[in-house]
């Protein structure tokens, strides 16, 4: 079982980004995904869910202006990123809501002008 994140970068701010999140060795349609993100020097925390019916719930720090979303024939998760900021500056990873696979290596996303 693997997850692999990417798309992350170096954005200015209100620059888009949409990071995606590829499962391999388990069907993550099954599942409800998060999108999660460690800010340096900080605990990890919850951005985002889907479940399987394509219920999201967002943290209010990026509600309205993230969006996750999921491709169950691709097996594959997306978090677009609309109007980031300097405080969205983390990693970024994805697993199960209750984070229960082994973690990726995240993507790194830096918002700075």
């Amino acid at each position: 079982v693997q997850l692999v994140e990417s798309g992350g970068g170096l954005v200015q701010p209100g620059e888009s980004l949409r990071l995606s999140c590829v499962a391999s060795g388990f069907t993550n349609n099954d599942y409800t995904i998060g999108w999660y993100r460690q800010p340096p020097g900080q605990q990890r925390e919850l951005v985002a869910t889907i479940t399987r019916g394509g219920n999201t719930v967002y943290a209010d720090s990026v509600k309205g202006r993230f969006t996750i979303s999921r491709d169950n024939a691709e097996n594959t998760v997306y978090l677009q990123m609309n109007s980031p900021k300097p405080d969205d500056t983390a990693v970024y990873y994805c697993n199960t809501a209750g984070g229960s696979l082994k973690w990726g290596q995240g993507t790194q996303v830096t918002v700075s002008s």
